[in-house]
């Protein structure tokens, strides 16, 4: 049985090329699969027009709730203050950048009454060389230093229970580690987890920012942060 409502975030930095028509699609999938919620979009510190485009979004789209970060945080802190913000009964995420299909979240949503956590895994990667061998980088990183192995971990495709959210809410990622860190805490927790090939689409606007140096270094602080955190699990009452 599929969830009573859904919460899907959406995390935004300068993505005006893209954020309208993302919005749309997500909002016209949960029509027509007869799924309530909403949307929640967290507009990062974005510089372009991404900002005003949400602003007028609002006016029409009752269903669109907007975080906005004075300053770009990055990707992890924008999806933790999206899921923070979230209001139905399962809170998931999906990027913003027009890769993904929100048709695909009706390919998570038969495991939900199964799992807690639902993650897409994508078919094919449609993204350039550079980036693809940094995801293969990244993930035996994440063997290495937190022993912890998820094929495509940061498939940007996730569905949540909302009161398991509080229990995998990452504090150390503010960036691209952000789905390790939720994998972490989800096995420290017992949270088991199950993934469903998703598609998987080539960017058509606006500019990637995954592979930048900073990017990069700023994954290696927090993941060095999270290793030596003194995570436990949670007793069940």
């Amino acid at each position: 049985m599929p969830p009573a409502s859904l919460s899907i975030v959406l995390p935004a930095y300068n993505e005006e090329a893209n954020i309208e028509s993302t919005v749309r699609d997500v909002l016209n999938w949960m029509s027509e699969a007869g799924v309530s919620g909403e949307v929640v979009v967290v507009n990062d510190g974005s510089a372009d027009a991404t900002g005003e485009i949400l602003q007028r979004l609002q006016t029409e789209l009752p269903a669109l709730a907007v975080v906005t970060h004075e300053r770009n945080r990055g990707y992890g802190s924008a999806v933790r203050s999206g899921l923070d913000a979230a209001k139905s009964e399962w809170i998931g995420y999906m990027d913003s950048d027009g890769q993904f299909n929100p048709a695909d979240f009706a390919k998570l949503l038969p495991y939900t009454d199964q799992y807690a956590i639902v993650t897409g895994r994508r078919r094919k990667r449609a993204d350039p060389l550079l980036r693809q061998v940094n995801a293969k980088g990244f993930a035996f990183l994440n063997l290495l230093i937190l022993g912890i192995w998820v094929r495509d971990i940061n498939c940007a495709m996730k569905l949540f229970r909302r009161d398991i959210w509080q229990s995998i809410r990452p504090e150390y990622a503010t960036g691209a580690l952000v789905n390790a860190e939720i994998f972490y805490r989800a096995r420290k927790q017992g949270i088991p987890w199950k993934q469903v090939l998703v598609e998987h689409y080539p960017r058509k606007a606006g500019t990637q920012t995954g592979a930048h140096l900073g990017v990069i270094l700023r994954m290696f602080r927090d993941m060095w942060r999270l290793r030596t955190a003194r995570i436990h699990p949670q007793s069940q009452s």
